[in-house]
């Protein structure tokens, strides 16, 4: 499979206009990526873009920081995928989770997988650069336990991306009927060739098209 099929091409800054993410619908549909990854402002305009292509649309949930309360993911995925989200990708509450509140982190994903069932593929952002490696497993195993579908590294908003060891991390304790997605700091094609091999199933990046073309991006994300 090409490296574009495994990316979802993003585009998340607060300050983004709506010609850039035509343009970057317009990207996606030439080069074939997986999907395009928006604010949930942007999902309606997205899924006219790309009407009539086989490139999905993902919206993000709770981002970046995860600490909106369960219900208002809830219901924030319930209308993104209303307007056309195929995919979700919802942020933990991270402080939760350093609290040890185990059971409400659970029951957080819960909500948002009951919004998506039947309807979208859900990715929960575990954000790992703020997360000791026993968090980062439990965080996992929460995911699996609620039923998503997929576990995503980052943000991209935080103090770091992916790293090839987190995803190797993930991949083991989710095995492998569950998807693991790399996000922040995938900027190259060798980027992306390391963590498809440590385990990655899906790549987010505002730095796609050098990921699929072997060219270098200046990107941050």
């Amino acid at each position: 499979m090409s490296l574009a099929k495994y990316i979802d091409h993003t585009v998340l800054k607060p300050d983004t206009t709506r010609e850039a993410v035509i343009k970057v619908c317009e990207e996606a549909k030439e080069y074939g990526f997986f999907s395009v990854c928006i604010n949930p402002y942007y999902v309606s305009l997205v899924n006219d873009q790309l009407s009539g292509s086989d490139v999905k649309v993902t919206s993000v949930i709770g981002f970046p920081l995860g600490a909106s309360i369960s219900e208002v993911k809830a219901i924030e995925t319930t209308k993104a995928i209303a307007d056309g989200a195929d995919e979700i990708d919802m942020v933990i509450n991270v402080a939760a989770l350093k609290n040890k509140e185990f059971d409400y982190v659970l029951n957080d994903i819960k909500a948002v997988v009951e919004a998506c069932k039947g309807k979208a593929l859900l990715k929960v952002i575990i954000e790992t650069c703020l997360l000791t490696e026993e968090e980062k497993v439990k965080a996992c195993e929460l995911s699996v336990q609620a039923g998503a579908d997929y576990v995503k590294t980052s943000t991209g908003f935080s103090t770091g991306g992916a790293t090839v060891e987190d995803i190797a991390l993930m991949r083991k304790v989710v095995g492998p009927e569950i998807g693991v997605k790399a996000s922040g700091g995938v900027r190259t094609a060798d980027d992306a060739k390391a963590v498809i091999e440590a385990g990655a199933s899906r790549i987010g990046a505002s730095s796609s098209i050098a990921i699929a073309t072997g060219g270098v991006s200046t990107s941050d994300y």
